[in-house]
C-alpha cells in the first residue's frame, strides 16, 4: 500500500464530497449512493465529518475544508442549546468539531463549545454506580436506560481529559478515570473481549444484565465495541499514565487480532455470531487500526512493531478490498455494519472514513491527533 498514493486519493474524493455537500453534515449515502443531510442535530456521528476535512486541513491548508468543519461546528451549536438531548458521545460531537478547531487555530469560541459540552457530559456521571449514563432513551430493551453504560462511551473520555486540561480542574478527569474503572470491572472479560452494554439496579448499585446491545447477543462479542475498548484504553493511559489502562487495550487488541487474522484482516460485526449470514464491519478494523497506532506511541521499541504491523495488516485489508476512490460517489469505505440486528450491513458510514483516514495519517506520521 503506498500511503502517498492513497491519502492523494483521499483527498481528492473528499473534496470532491465537500464542493458537493456544501454545509451538510453526512451520515450514510441514499440509495442513489449521495449523501444527505444529518437525520438530526443530535446524532452521534455529526462530528465526523468535521473531524475528517480537520485531518485533511491539517495537511493540506486547503481553506474549503477549514470553513465546512466550521460550519459543522456552528450548527451543533443547536444541539448546546437543546442539551436535554446529548447523550454519552458529546466527544463524538465536539471534540471533532469545537476540539479540532480549539488545538488547531485557538479559537477561544470554540474552546468555551468544548468546555460546555464537556461539562454537559461530566453531568451525566451517576456517582453510586460510577458510571456516564448511556442513552436518554430506552434503548436497553427491558432496562432502565439510567443505570445503563456502554463501551463506547470510553471514545467520548478524551472530552472530560481535555477539559481537565484546559481548566485544571480535575473533577472531569476523574469522572473520567472512575467510569474507565468500573468499565474494567465490569466490562472487560479474561480473554480480552468485552461487553457492549451493562446496566445496574439505579437503586441497589447490583449488576442485574449485560444485553447484546448491538452485537449478536449477551455475552458475544460486537467487534466494533472490542475496537472501541482499544482504542478508548489506549487513550485513557496517554492521559493519565495508568498502567492499568495500556494493558485493558493490549489485551483487547490481542484478542481482537487474533480473531480477525481468521478473515483475512476484516473484522465480523460479531466474533460470537453464527457461521451464518456473514457479515463484516470495516469500521471496527479502522477504529481498532487507530487504536493499535495509539498503543504503539506507549510502548517500548521491541513492542512498537507487532502494534504498528497489525494496523497495517487493518489498513491493507480495507483498501484492498473495501474503497471507493471514485470522486463522483459519496463516501469511501464500505463495509461498514451498524449493528448486528438491522438491515444496514456492508455500507458507507461516515466514521468509516474518519478512522480510516486517521490510521492512514498516523501511519505517515502527518496525524493531527483530534482526541
Amino acid at each position: 500500500m503506498d500511503l502517498n498514493k492513497t491519502l492523494e486519493k483521499i483527498t481528492v474524493k473528499i473534496l470532491a464530497e465537500a464542493e458537493r455537500l456544501g454545509e451538510k453534515i453526512p451520515y450514510v449515502p441514499a440509495a442513489d449512493g449521495m449523501y444527505t443531510d444529518s437525520q438530526s442535530i443530535y446524532w452521534w456521528t455529526n462530528g465526523f465529518w468535521a473531524g475528517l476535512l480537520w485531518q485533511l486541513y491539517s495537511v493540506t491548508e486547503n481553506e474549503l475544508f477549514k470553513r465546512l468543519a466550521q460550519s459543522s461546528e456552528e450548527r451543533l451549536d443547536a444541539a448546546l442549546d437543546g442539551f436535554e438531548n446529548v447523550d454519552h458521545d458529546a466527544g463524538f460531537l465536539w471534540l471533532h468539531t469545537a476540539g479540532a478547531n480549539y488545538r488547531l487555530t485557538g479559537n477561544k469560541r470554540s474552546e468555551r463549545r468544548l468546555l460546555h459540552a464537556a461539562t454537559l457530559l461530566a453531568g451525566r456521571y451517576n456517582p453510586e454506580l460510577r458510571i456516564i449514563r448511556a442513552w436518554n432513551e430506552q434503548w436497553m430493551k427491558g432496562y432502565d436506560t439510567a443505570g445503563g453504560a456502554i463501551i463506547d462511551t470510553m471514545m467520548n473520555l478524551p472530552l472530560l481529559y481535555t477539559a481537565t486540561d484546559i481548566t485544571s480542574d480535575p473533577r472531569f478527569g476523574n469522572i473520567a478515570v472512575r467510569h474507565a474503572d468500573t468499565m474494567l470491572e465490569y466490562m472487560l472479560r479474561p480473554d480480552g473481549s468485552v461487553n457492549h452494554q451493562i446496566v445496574f439496579d439505579i437503586n441497589t448499585g447490583e449488576l442485574i444484565a449485560n444485553p447484546g446491545g448491538q452485537g449478536y447477543e449477551s455475552g458475544s462479542s460486537w467487534s466494533r465495541g472490542q475496537a472501541w475498548a482499544i482504542y478508548g484504553y489506549a487513550i485513557s493511559y496517554r492521559y493519565t499514565g495508568e498502567i492499568r489502562y495500556l494493558d485493558a487495550a493490549k489485551r483487547v487488541a490481542a484478542y481482537f487480532m487474533a480473531n480477525t487474522s481468521l478473515t483475512e484482516y476484516v473484522p465480523l460485526a460479531d466474533f460470537r455470531a453464527p457461521d451464518e449470514p456473514v457479515y463484516y464491519d470495516t469500521t471496527a478494523g479502522a477504529i481498532a487500526a487507530c487504536g493499535l497506532l495509539e498503543i504503539s506511541e506507549h510502548v517500548n521499541d521491541f513492542e512498537k512493531r507487532l502494534y504498528k504491523k497489525s494496523a497495517e495488516l487493518l489498513i491493507n485489508a480495507i483498501d484492498e478490498k473495501w474503497c471507493d476512490y471514485n470522486p463522483s460517489n459519496d463516501g469511501i469505505v464500505d463495509g461498514g455494519s451498524a449493528s448486528y440486528h438491522n438491515n444496514m450491513h456492508h455500507e458507507k458510514i461516515i466514521y468509516g472514513d474518519y478512522f480510516f483516514t486517521e490510521a492512514v495519517l498516523r501511519l505517515m506520521g502527518k496525524g493531527f491527533y483530534i482526541w
